[in-house]
């Protein structure tokens, strides 16, 4: 994108408000995690940078969950318009089956918008300290619980809520798409 997806505007809005006033109210807290505070302050929240700084997404959710005042932590990506407030509300609804609440479509999981436990940690910890980052790394190590298209559908017909946007042409494309 060249610039912070976090502040590009979408439907004349900032993304990240946009992410924001999507999920609050789904839990108990809300935090971010940026390793730019001055430039989220604006928003109101509790901030916490990187505890392994440099470590991708999975640094990210390791941090998010790490600083967590509570169990379960819905992890979403600040990039993400469409988020599906009632699949969310859903997903949170299962927090207590598995340590990863994770969308599943198209065969592939949606770990970036997904519940992550406090079990976690240890595992995720493991990874950043060997340099693995693929975040679905750790989840053999943990109980998933995979939504699957089936559960989906019932929320969101087309799975419109995980796209996200990462270049200027999405971001166009989007924007006509409104």
């Amino acid at each position: 994108m060249g610039v912070d997806k976090s502040f590009v505007l979408f439907n004349g809005r900032p993304l990240i408000e946009i992410v924001r006033d999507t999920v609050a109210g789904l839990g108990d807290e809300l935090i971010l995690i940026t390793n730019k505070p001055e430039a989220y302050a604006h928003l109101g929240l509790p901030l916490f940078g990187d505890v392994y700084p440099d470590h991708g997404p999975l640094g990210g959710i390791y941090t998010a969950v790490y600083h967590a005042q509570h169990p379960h932590v819905l992890i979403v990506a600040c990039d993400m318009p469409w988020l599906n407030r009632d699949l969310l509300a859903y997903m949170l609804t299962l927090r207590h089956t598995a340590d990863v609440i994770v969308p599943r479509w198209q065969k592939f999981p949606e770990p970036l918008h997904a519940i992550y436990s406090k079990n976690c940690l240890v595992p995720i910890a493991e990874n950043l300290k060997t340099q693995q980052l693929k975040i679905t790394s750790f989840y053999g190590r943990v109980a998933v619980r995979f939504v699957d298209r089936q559960e989906i559908e019932r929320f969101d017909a087309d799975g419109r809520c995980f796209a996200n946007i990462n270049t200027p042409q999405e971001l166009a494309q989007a924007d006509q798409d409104v």
